[in-house]
């Protein structure tokens, strides 16, 4: 189901103007799915925050029209007042009531919770973003990423119909991020409310979202089903350095002595490192173009243990670099990209719906 056929979606159109505050007028008009994770991506500045901001009813504009389900939260002769839209929203800085131990920054939020509305209970809340052993210790006595998953926790405790979550990684270094990464993928695995995520880092969004919204300058750049979006050729990101496609599988083998498991997609399987991944669970992996290489036929004697059969399906040469050239592949139904020298592209005589080897490093597969 696309966004715009259903009823049940967020709608947000936003105009303004430029101000002292914001040196870029705003013109947005976005309906978003009404279940998993949409992400606002995009550069600094590119208006990301100033709409979590609108929809969070912390600023307003009266040309504005903002909807979710069947209730208006802002338009020309309504507008909400933020205490009274059903949000959790979640800062790149914790806020935390540095007076209150963790359990008391949670039953504060309980105190602000619709009695006649429930998404989550307490104990879940505890349990998916194990917080259970901090609850006495007060903010100062936690580290940041303790901090922000206390903060995640009351944001859901609200019971809100909506989660904003804006850079809640960006305030962290490189260990604390790879720590809270997992909870925050099961939050976004397992919440039963639409979660808009911001963020600027493609990991982030390629690890926990399903749609996205690509901006620019207070403009929508692209949008789509991240997996229909990342596979394009002829997109920002099928051009971007770190081109990449987010590939979705079932986990179907472990080999512990190797450290490696098996994801399978179609009638084929990749191998990655193993994690904590168990046998039939769904799990998607990150593959980079420049990490996937093409050959005509299987090669015995290789180290990449990734051959796939695969058909070329569309070949772009890069405008901005000519000696590179984008092949995007069709595994089965899986969309695959390989950025390969427009050199070996024509050594290899490439075409459209020519039947071709990929080639993938399972070093290089990101889980």
């Amino acid at each position: 189901m696309t966004p715009a056929d259903d009823k049940k979606a967020l709608h947000i159109q936003i105009t303004q103007p430029a101000s002292k505050q914001s040196h870029f007028s705003l013109d947005i008009n976005l309906q978003l799915p009404s279940t998993g994770v949409t992400a606002l991506f995009g550069p600094s500045g590119s208006g990301k925050t100033t709409i979590l901001r609108h929809i969070a009813g912390l600023e307003v504009s009266n040309s504005s029209h903002i909807r979710l389900d069947d209730t208006i939260w802002q338009n020309s002769q309504t507008s909400l007042p933020p205490h009274k839209r059903p949000i959790g929203f979640v800062f790149q800085d914790a806020n935390l009531f540095e007076h209150l131990t963790a359990e008391g920054n949670l039953r504060f939020a309980m105190k602000r919770a619709k009695k006649d509305q429930s998404v989550i209970s307490y104990h879940d809340v505890i349990r998916l973003m194990d917080i259970d052993s901090i609850l006495a210790q007060y903010p100062a006595q936690l580290s940041g990423g303790e901090r922000q998953r206390v903060a995640i926790a009351r944001a859901l405790l609200i019971q809100p119909k909506l989660l904003l979550m804006d850079e809640p990684l960006a305030a962290l270094d490189e260990t604390l991020k790879q720590d809270i990464l997992p909870y925050l993928e099961k939050l976004c695995r397992r919440a039963n409310i639409p979660i808009i995520y911001v963020s600027h880092s493609l990991d982030e969004v390629i690890r926990l979202a399903d749609h996205m919204v690509v901006l620019d300058k207070g403009r929508v750049v692209e949008e789509g089903d991240i997996h229909t979006l990342l596979g394009k050729l002829g997109t920002s990101f099928s051009r971007y350095q770190d081109a990449s496609v987010v590939v979705v599988g079932t986990v179907t083998r472990h080999s512990p002595e190797w450290g490696l498991s098996w994801l399978t997609i179609g009638n084929q399987a990749i191998a990655f490192k193993q994690g904590n991944e168990a046998l039939g669970e769904p799990v998607r992996l990150r593959i980079q173009s420049r990490d996937v290489s093409i050959t005509l036929d299987k090669q015995d004697g290789s180290s990449i243990l990734n051959r796939l059969t695969a058909v070329v399906d569309d070949i772009e040469r890069d405008p901005k670099d000519p000696s590179q050239t984008m092949v995007r592949l069709m595994i089965d139904n899986t969309a695959i990209l390989a950025k390969i020298t427009a050199f070996s592209a024509h050594q290899l005589a490439l075409q459209k719906g020519q039947s071709v080897i990929v080639q993938i490093k399972s070093v290089a597969v990101l889980s």
